[in-house]
């Protein structure tokens, strides 16, 4: 019994030192190995043999046994390695390649990419970027800004509420407080943010994007507010628009207007201006002369009413990009339907 163990050992030893596959490997593995195989057999037979028989059959059938495990694992560690580099070789890919198809270079969002037009706009009238908290204190909120105690817009049905205290902000304004009482006048800045009302159809979403903007000098006049906005209007809208200012009312401006800028759409012979309605003009954003009252909330910082004035507007980032690229629903803004935000790049 010994000498077939020999034999089946040196035959075993042979095949596996030749298999040339993993697979291969395998099928010899339960070949000589497996449930069904002869070795493992003449173990679990060594019971029936003669008493002299089992000890030396047992001890060279187990030597083999291991012998073969071995080898077949170093030999299974050998294949591995070299069909790992056959592989890498196979699959080399250059990376300098462009992809197949190429894909698309990347780029702003239409929000961001007008976000950013407005601020250089601004940033080169002489204004700067300041930026505040979205989360807000009714004091900065509304008190500050000459809102009544009875404004609609302090209800819960129009303001998102964390306490009593305390709002998701309903627009970038109460950096107008909050920049005067980090430094005195002359003071320019614009706010760029995002902002929270309890509104959602077509033309309205909870959550938003405004820029507020603020000078505060000597001797600013609603002429230098009206300067300005045209000097916008032109950047954005084109060389030949016209800003009007019509009276309005805003609780933290006085006087207080809207303003709008001549129609820049193109028009269709014999059809209806779908923007303007063939006024001419179209609103683009809220503005006025900051109201005493404001400044009477920072006059200990240097804003005496009686000897600087200011000018204070506020605009949509969404209402600006609808507007300049004719998108119809606000929303689309924010579905992130790449067949609408490819259009923009």
């Amino acid at each position: 019994m010994t000498g077939r163990i020999a034999e089946l050992r040196g035959e075993a030893e042979a095949a596996i030192a030749a298999a040339a596959t993993s697979a291969e490997l395998e099928e010899l593995r339960v070949r000589y190995l497996g449930r069904k195989a002869e070795l493992p057999n003449i173990l679990r037979g060594i019971a029936a043999l003669a008493p002299e028989q089992r000890g030396p059959t047992g001890k060279a059938a187990n030597q083999a046994r291991q012998a073969l495990e071995a080898l077949i694992g170093q030999r299974a560690e050998q294949l591995a390695g070299g069909e790992l580099e056959e592989q890498l070789q196979r699959d080399v890919v250059d990376v300098t390649l462009p992809g197949a198809p190429p894909q698309p270079v990347g780029h702003l969002h239409l929000l961001t990419a007008t976000r950013r037009e407005i601020e250089d706009v601004f940033l080169g009238l002489g204004f700067r970027i300041a930026e505040g908290p979205e989360v807000e204190t009714v004091y900065y909120n509304f008190d500050a800004l000459n809102f009544d105690v009875t404004h609609p817009t302090r209800g819960r049905a129009d303001t998102f509420y964390v306490n009593d205290d305390v709002v998701l902000r309903t627009h970038t304004s109460p950096m107008q407080l909050r920049a005067m009482e980090a430094e005195p006048p002359p003071l320019y800045i614009i706010v760029p943010g995002r902002v929270y009302r309890r509104d959602s159809d077509a033309t309205h979403t909870p959550q938003f994007h405004q820029i507020e903007g603020l000078a505060v000098d000597e001797d600013v006049t609603l002429a230098d507010l009206k300067g300005t906005l045209l000097a916008f209007a032109r950047a954005i809208f084109g060389r030949d628009r016209e800003v009007r200012l019509r009276p309005h009312f805003f609780p933290f401006t006085e006087p207080s207007i809207e303003v709008d800028v001549s129609c820049f759409m193109a028009h269709v012979p014999g059809e209806r201006c779908r923007v303007c309605k063939d006024t001419g003009w179209i609103e683009i954003l809220g503005a006025g002369m900051v109201d005493p009252n404001v400044f009477g909330y920072v006059a200990e910082y240097g804003y005496d009413p009686e000897r600087i004035q200011g000018f204070a507007f506020g605009m949509g980032i969404e209402r600006i990009a609808m507007l300049r690229h004719g998108v119809p629903d606000l929303r689309l803004l924010y579905d992130n339907d790449a067949r609408f935000l490819e259009q923009f790049g």
